[in-house]
């Protein structure tokens, strides 16, 4: 599974300036150190990792005003490259940047990944000045107070907020929200006011149920954008708990960690998905979900 992290340790953060420096500054032949600027100590700074905490991807981010955003630095490892492991990165920066306060982002591209943030919504305001006096750049800007573009298919997602409310009375009572989703990521969030014990963090049966609800998510997003239409019942869920909840409740599922043939439901049939889902707070992982779902056809799809 892949998962957005913040360098903590030393030792990984040299990790991260290496990765940095490896893919940003070493094909241009810039020297180990070209890399950093005056910002690193006033940045956000986060990376994603795989299953075996391998570095993949990288960003940064931080505040230019009390509302405008800069991210810089996003790079990924060439093995994953066309994964949308770039858009991953991007989106986790974007909600640091909402989290700070910021409601514009901007950031300086290079000629080559242009298309690739006006794809993420940005688009093009003005020359930048070059980097390191070389590589040439342009100003790109995006808003971030605009719900249709923190989430893909507002509609979809609006519709899935109705369904939880009105199907599933918990994800009221538990403040869970649709926080982000970017067709190959679902992102939730639950309040942990309302699901608190007497030690000060989060129910385990909370947890699971954000996790559950998430996972029960995705497919419901998956099935629309499939034009496909189905029940969709958990059959089996295991939870993993490593630490407690004691800030803020998040649960995020990829696209690349579910597995199955929805195709079975255009003809007629059943279909098992499998899929994983990670639980965090704020930024550190405090649990890990597998869910075995089945979605029942309906008649509509044949």
């Amino acid at each position: 599974m892949f998962k957005v992290v913040t360098p903590q340790t030393d030792e990984a953060l040299t990790a991260y300036y290496h990765f940095r420096w490896q893919y940003l500054r070493q094909p241009w032949n810039f020297p180990p150190g070209s890399e950093k600027d005056e910002y690193e100590q006033v940045s956000e700074h986060r990376m994603v990792v795989n299953g075996q905490g391998e570095i993949i991807a990288c960003g940064r981010v931080h505040l230019n005003t009390a509302e405008e955003a800069q991210i810089r630095h996003i790079a990924v490892h060439s093995g994953y490259q066309r994964r949308g492991l770039g858009q991953f990165m991007l989106n986790a920066l974007e909600s640091v940047a909402r989290e700070l306060g910021a409601i514009r982002a901007v950031t300086n591209s290079r000629e080559i990944s242009i298309e690739f943030f006006k794809a993420c919504g940005f688009t093009v305001e003005r020359e930048a000045p070059n980097e390191l006096g070389l590589l040439k750049r342009q100003q790109m800007v995006k808003k971030l107070d605009d719900f249709s573009l923190l989430v893909m298919h507002p509609q979809w997602c609006q519709e899935l907020q109705d369904t939880w409310t009105e199907t599933i009375p918990i994800t009221e009572h538990m403040g869970i929200k649709l926080h982000q989703y970017t067709g190959k990521t679902l992102e939730t969030r639950a309040s942990l006011n309302k699901n608190i014990n007497i030690h000060g963090t989060m129910f385990a049966g909370s947890i699971f149920s954000l996790a559950t609800l998430t996972g029960w998510g995705m497919i419901f997003l998956q099935l629309k954008d499939k034009g496909l239409q189905g029940d969709i019942v958990l059959g089996d869920g295991n939870i993993h708990y490593h630490k407690p909840i004691t800030m803020k409740p998040r649960a995020v599922c990829n696209i690349e960690r579910l597995k199955g043939k929805f195709n079975l439901l255009s003809k007629g049939k059943k279909c098992r998905l499998e899929l994983e889902v990670e639980v965090l707070d704020d930024t550190q992982a405090v649990a890990e979900f597998h869910g075995i779902y089945w979605v029942l056809p309906k008649e509509d799809n044949k």
